[in-house]
């Protein structure tokens, strides 16, 4: 059986772009950056209080996965916002709504108090979205 998960994958447009959103605005360490085939590169990231989970930034271009009809198909669906890809949590979220908001990170729903979590959706630099929470409602 299935034990854990250690990768996923978020599709971006541009991965210096990406490692720059990922790393300096979401403050995730880089767990792995090396060559791979011609143009493109390995790049994971890693939440902090999660090293065991790998986000593979994986650049949207033909080749491998992806022939030049499909690459422009995604594209598109990625620039549109089209992909919601994870949950992260964090223990304050409006300590960090407005620390990633002085980064210059969108946000595209401010913290809200669901019946889920206390929560906000912020997009990354390629159109993918994703949602902050606070699981404690209680703030």
């Amino acid at each position: 059986m299935i034990t854990k998960v250690t990768h996923m994958c978020v599709y971006v447009l541009d991965q210096d772009r990406a490692y720059d959103f990922y790393v300096n605005k979401l403050g995730f360490r880089v767990h792995t950056d090396v060559p791979m085939g011609k143009d493109g590169r390995w790049l994971t990231v890693t939440p902090p209080e999660q090293p065991e989970l790998e986000i593979t930034l994986f650049l949207v271009a033909e080749g491998g996965m992806f022939d030049n009809e499909s690459v422009a198909m995604m594209r598109q669906l990625i620039q549109k916002g089209t992909f919601g890809t994870a949950v992260f949590t964090c223990n304050d979220l409006m300590a960090t709504y407005e620390e990633m908001k002085a980064k210059g990170v969108v946000f595209k729903k401010p913290p809200t108090k669901e019946f889920y979590a206390y929560e906000a959706l912020f997009s990354d630099d390629s159109g993918n979205w994703f949602s902050l929470s606070q699981m404690n409602t209680e703030k």
